[in-house]
């Protein structure tokens, strides 16, 4: 028995076959995807960003969103037609600043409706993104968050907090330029952020909302549910399209060795639920 031969056919089944299970799980989204384009009459766009794995080597890595993402997205709504919608999948904690005032620059300036689906969560620069939507579709546990700007591993606020609390002889000129800088991103994101929000608030509501999730009040995660946003005047629907759902699956986490979470993924009924007693 040649074991050598064995051993180098089971080391190419084992490097073939999670590739080839990539390609099925990518045409099956482009599927789902073109299904709901046609059923919609859109151009769907997704910007999901999941934690994943290093191939072989198994290292996690976070996703976030970034230049490469700004000019993937841009360059779809080029291809779009001005009079044809455009649906955004956001699912994302944020990311680049630049990258996110880019996204929601082009989708304000597209000519037809713009919705944004969020199954789960888009914070930060996610959140961006959804305000400049004409239509934030999203489900009823669903979260947006705090659009203040983070210099480094610090909050721009707190940056500026910390020099008006010690006294001016006592801080390094470290920290005062950063404070400098973290007084131009609050004030350049607010403005943005204001002018994002005309098309669904009168000017003065517009400010104070910009303010309220630039001034630092929350820390950067917070959540901001469906209930909160209503309370802020931003219309929110909550009938997510089961397709959404479906999407997201597609989108798998990296395997793990054990599941932190588990259950049998099947719709249960009341009856089902007598029958396990």
């Amino acid at each position: 028995m040649d074991w050598t031969g064995i051993f180098w056919l089971l080391f190419l089944v084992f490097s073939i076959w999670p590739m080839l299970k990539q390609q099925n799980i990518e045409k099956a989204r482009l599927r789902l995807v073109r299904t709901f384009e046609e059923k919609r009459g859109s151009r769907l766009i997704t910007l999901i960003h999941r934690q994943e794995a290093i191939s072989l080597l198994g290292v996690p890595i976070s996703r976030y969103i970034n230049i490469e993402d700004s000019e993937q997205v841009l360059r779809a709504i080029r291809l779009t037609p001005d009079d044809m919608p455009l649906d955004i999948v956001l699912h994302t904690p944020g990311g680049l600043v630049l990258a996110s005032e880019q996204i929601a620059h082009a989708l304000t300036r597209h000519k037809a409706k713009v919705t944004v689906f969020i199954p789960h969560y888009a914070m930060s620069g996610g959140t961006m993104i959804a305000l400049a939507a004409d239509e934030i579709v999203m489900d009823c546990n669903a979260v947006l968050g705090p659009v203040d700007p983070q210099l480094g591993q610090y909050p721009a606020a707190s940056i500026l907090e910390v020099v008006k609390q010690k006294k001016i002889n006592r801080i390094d000129d470290n920290t005062l330029i950063l404070a400098d800088m973290a007084q131009k991103a609050m004030k350049q994101v607010e403005e943005f952020l204001t002018t994002l929000l005309l098309n669904k608030l009168s000017p003065v509501e517009a400010g104070q909302l910009a303010h309220t999730l630039t001034e630092g009040r929350w820390t950067h995660d917070y959540p901001i549910t469906c209930d909160k946003l209503a309370a802020m005047n931003l219309p929110v629907n909550p009938d997510l399209p089961p397709e959404i759902y479906d999407l997201m699956e597609l989108y798998p986490q990296p395997a793990q060795r054990r599941p932190s979470v588990q259950y049998i993924p099947v719709p249960y009924s009341h009856q089902d639920a007598k029958k396990s007693r």
